[in-house]
């Protein structure tokens, strides 16, 4: 050993007491990572969940860089005796050099803190909206949703987003302590047509398809409503009545799964054209131009006065 020692410092130049550090930072982190990577075999063999796993994995990442950062940083600064010195001269050189992603990094931390989303959630942030497949130290990932596709559903497109966004962009979140939202479609009928069976029928309709919430999705929202203001008092769907220039707006609102609302939306309409197309007192409305006589056509009462 000596040998290889001089040999190295005749080549090198490194000193023995350097060496010994170097050797001593690589054993440690070495060591390190192999604990982590046993620990994480013992959680493979002792859980299925995808999200369990990704929890682990990530956690045991992010501990196996701290320890390292104290240990080496305890290695090669020996001669600072106090902790508070040593994380002075860090953060003071972090805080000139590396401005950004501090910003990020204090993100991330808010986002652990905080959690306004976790892996799996559906967000938007800004323009940007989509399912959070990842989370990192300095951004998030999302697999994008919308944008050139209807309906939001997934465009394929993967989106790294620097933690920061959180500190100055807005931030939405679908399915924090309520994993259902309202989706509303509008259906337009004319003024001719009998409008109160077509609302009867679109009633039964979104009964059919609405994701009402079982009654355990409903003391969901009551332990959502102990840390926020959620008050929903009511989960069954409705159908409203509107009218607009080109005839009666029925808008059906119920409430369904961010995931499946394009595939909601779909079994309603299919279920409306072949409702609607078997009625011959119900038309859908859109616009037109006719020629209309209210002295002629209006009701007999209302008519204006004018020559037959």
């Amino acid at each position: 050993m000596q040998s290889v020692t001089t040999w190295i410092t005749e080549v090198f130049g490194f000193s023995p007491e350097v060496q010994t550090r170097i050797v001593s930072s690589l054993a440690a982190v070495l060591v390190l990572i192999l604990l982590r990577r046993i620990l994480l075999f013992i959680v493979r063999r002792n859980s299925k969940s995808i999200g369990v796993r990704y929890r682990w994995r990530k956690t045991t990442a992010y501990l196996t860089f701290v320890i390292s950062v104290f240990i080496v940083g305890s290695i090669w600064f020996r001669g600072f005796q106090s902790l508070s010195t040593y994380l002075g001269l860090v953060s003071a050189g972090l805080a000139i050099a590396l401005q950004v992603p501090l910003v990020n990094l204090a993100g991330w931390v808010f986002i652990m803190w905080r959690r306004p989303f976790t892996v799996g959630d559906r967000v938007q942030i800004g323009d940007v909206k989509g399912d959070v497949i990842d989370q990192r130290i300095f951004m998030f990932t999302l697999m994008e949703i919308g944008n050139w596709v209807d309906a939001e559903q997934s465009t394929g497109r993967v989106i790294h987003i620097p933690n920061g966004k959180v500190f100055s962009e807005p931030l939405a979140n679908y399915t924090e302590g309520f994993e259902y939202i309202w989706n509303e479609i509008g259906v337009l009928v004319t003024f001719e047509s009998n409008w109160e069976k077509a609302k009867e029928i679109l009633g039964e309709i979104a009964v059919k398809y609405g994701d009402e919430p079982s009654g355990a999705a409903a003391e969901q929202v009551k332990r959502a409503a102990s840390t926020k203001l959620i008050i929903i008092n009511k989960f069954t769907p409705i159908v409203y009545t509107s009218v607009k220039d080109s005839g009666v707006m029925l808008t059906v609102r119920y409430l369904c799964n961010p995931r499946r609302r394009r595939g909601s939306e779909q079994n309603i309409w299919e279920d409306v054209l072949r409702a609607f197309g078997k009625r011959s007192d119900i038309d859908f409305a859109y616009p037109t131009q006719r020629h209309y006589l209210n002295h002629r056509e209006g009701k007999p009462e209302a008519r204006a006065k004018g020559s037959e």
